[in-house]
Order: C-alpha cells, then sequence, then structure tokens
C-alpha cells in the first residue's frame, strides 16, 4: 500500500514539474523570456518590417516588369523577367548625370558648411563665456520652430537684392551661416556633445598658451568626430530630399537637383504620352525607376555608414 501511494505521489511530482517546465517554455520565468512573447514580438516586427518595405519592395518590382507583365494581371510580385528598359527611360528624363552633379555638389558643400559653422557655434554656446549666452539658445530654438514658409518671401527679396535670385548658391549661403536645413538642430546637437567633455583639457590648453579657437581646432574639432558624423549625414540626407528650397529659388528651366526634377517628372511623362512616345500604363514603371534613382545614392551611403552612423548617435547622446 505504501509503495502505491508513494509511486501516485512521485508521478504527481513528475507531472507537476513537466508542467512547470512547459510553462516556464510557452510563458517564461519573466514575461518577456517566453515562447509566447518572442513569437508576438517576432510577429509585430516582421508585419512592420513589411509595412514599411512594401512601398520599396513594389517600387523595385514595378521598375523591372516589362510591357507584357504590366498588362498581365497575374503578374504581381515576380515578373517573368528583369526588363531595365523603364530605368533607362526614367535616366533620360531625369538627365541623371547633370541632376546628379548638382545634387552631390550642393548636398556634399552643405553638409560640410554645416559640419564647420555649425561646430564652431555649438563649441562657443557649450564652452565660452558669450554675452546673452541664453537669448543667444532662445533664438536659435526659435529658428528651429519657426516653419522656413514665413521667412521665405524676405530670403527671396534679400537674394533678389543681391542679385542671386535663381543661382545654385542660394541653397549654400545658409549653411555657412549655420542656417538652412534644420541647420539649428545641428547646432544643438554639437552644443550637448561639447558640454559632456571635462573642463580641464580647456584649463590645461589655456595654461600653455593656447586660444579658445586654436584648442577648438586642434583638439575639441578631432574629439567631435561622432558629432561630425551624425551631423553630416543627416544634412546631406535632409538637403538632398529637400524640394521647398530649391523650387522657392532655382528656376524651374535651369539647373536643378534630382529630388527638384522629380517633381516635374509628371509633366515630362504626359507630354510624352501626349505626343505618342509610350502607352500611358508605362509611366508608373517609369516613375518607379526614377524614384529608384534618386534615393539611390543616400541609401548605398547608409549601407557603408550604418554602422559608424548608429555608434555616433549613441554617443553623442541622442538616443539618451
Amino acid at each position: 500500500m505504501r509503495t502505491i501511494l508513494s509511486d501516485v505521489k512521485g508521478r504527481r511530482f513528475l507531472t507537476k514539474r513537466r508542467v512547470r517546465q512547459m510553462r516556464n517554455v510557452v510563458l517564461g520565468k519573466e514575461i518577456n523570456q517566453g515562447l509566447v512573447f518572442k513569437l508576438i514580438l517576432y510577429a509585430v516586427l516582421i508585419i512592420t518590417s513589411y509595412i514599411y518595405m512594401n512601398p520599396m519592395l513594389k517600387m523595385l518590382v514595378k521598375m523591372v516588369m516589362n510591357v507584357k507583365d504590366l498588362v498581365d494581371p497575374t503578374v504581381t510580385w515576380v515578373p517573368s523577367s528583369i526588363y531595365l528598359g523603364h530605368v533607362a527611360e526614367a535616366w533620360k528624363l531625369l538627365n541623371y548625370e547633370n541632376s546628379l552633379m548638382i545634387s552631390l555638389f550642393i548636398a556634399v558643400s552643405v553638409a560640410v558648411l554645416h559640419c564647420i559653422s555649425c561646430g564652431l557655434a555649438g563649441y562657443a554656446l557649450a564652452r565660452l563665456d558669450v554675452p546673452f549666452k541664453r537669448t543667444i539658445f532662445f533664438l536659435l530654438m526659435l529658428a528651429f520652430i519657426i516653419p522656413p514658409q514665413v521667412i521665405i518671401l524676405p530670403t527671396i527679396m534679400f537674394y533678389t537684392k543681391l542679385g542671386l535670385n535663381g543661382h545654385l548658391v542660394t541653397l549654400i549661403l545658409p549653411s555657412i551661416f549655420g542656417f538652412g536645413v534644420k541647420g539649428a538642430l545641428f547646432v544643438v546637437i554639437f552644443r550637448q556633445f561639447f558640454m559632456t567633455h571635462s573642463k580641464s583639457l580647456e584649463e590645461a590648453a589655456r595654461i600653455d598658451g593656447a586660444t579658445a579657437l586654436k584648442f577648438y581646432f586642434r583638439v575639441m574639432f578631432p574629439l567631435a568626430r561622432p558629432a561630425i558624423l551624425v551631423v553630416f549625414l543627416f544634412s546631406f540626407v535632409w538637403t538632398w530630399n529637400d524640394t521647398y528650397y530649391p523650387r522657392m529659388f532655382l528656376s524651374p528651366t535651369g539647373d536643378m537637383p534630382l529630388a527638384m526634377k522629380m517633381t516635374f517628372i509628371d509633366t515630362a511623362l504626359g507630354q510624352f504620352i501626349q505626343n505618342g512616345g509610350f502607352p500611358e500604363y508605362v509611366a508608373e514603371p517609369i516613375k518607379m525607376g526614377a524614384s529608384f534613382l534618386t534615393i539611390l545614392p543616400p541609401v548605398l551611403i547608409y549601407l557603408f555608414a550604418q554602422r559608424y552612423f548608429i555608434e555616433s548617435v549613441e554617443r553623442t547622446g541622442l538616443v539618451e
């Protein structure tokens, strides 16, 4: 009798142990360790990724479809062959070589000038005893908040008075003074980065006779590589994608960057279709090809620099 009872107790103990082990596997000891939590997490990540990637995937598939696939309703995701004729048409419509060079010239120039001017402004606000520093910082944040539409008219009048309206310099000139697309934000990024450094370095340099500018360019600027990389990439991408300032300052018949060219591609395609250049259903894949060519340079830069970019964002404290 005792043997039977001990066997029953042993089986109950084993059953409870297996149930506990199974529960730990399914639900986990902590809520974020169980199989159910991981499945939900992966499901959310996959669904979110699909929502974000869906337009990009559609663009890539559509631009390589040939005419036969375009008129076939059963072809949605997998084309029967890779056709690059639409990309070639988009290349011609965008005048790609010329527009690419203009976009690179503007975006690189603005990004470099932002790193220099915003770095100096951020250093002055973070480390120097500048008069009315709080007022200047308040005005800086005000410049960040005010929409560009508010100041565009006096800016156009100013450029017209200088004889620069319609020239590419109008897009680069504000970055010399730390303005332009999100210039105030870049000053804040540099200011926050320089405030994290110890003052002992600066005091030691002053004892050795170094001026503030000499100390900045020889010590602080090389140390600010994470902030420089973040500001350079942000400035490059935002300037590359900007269409508002080019539409305001540049003539639609003159040299235009790629982003601005994209805004006129509908008109160019409409004229081609009216003149019998190609059928109407070919317009969409050509637009997809033009979009692909426009975003290709920033995507390539991000693929090469993404590891350094993420590390730099963490070191500048933007994600804290």
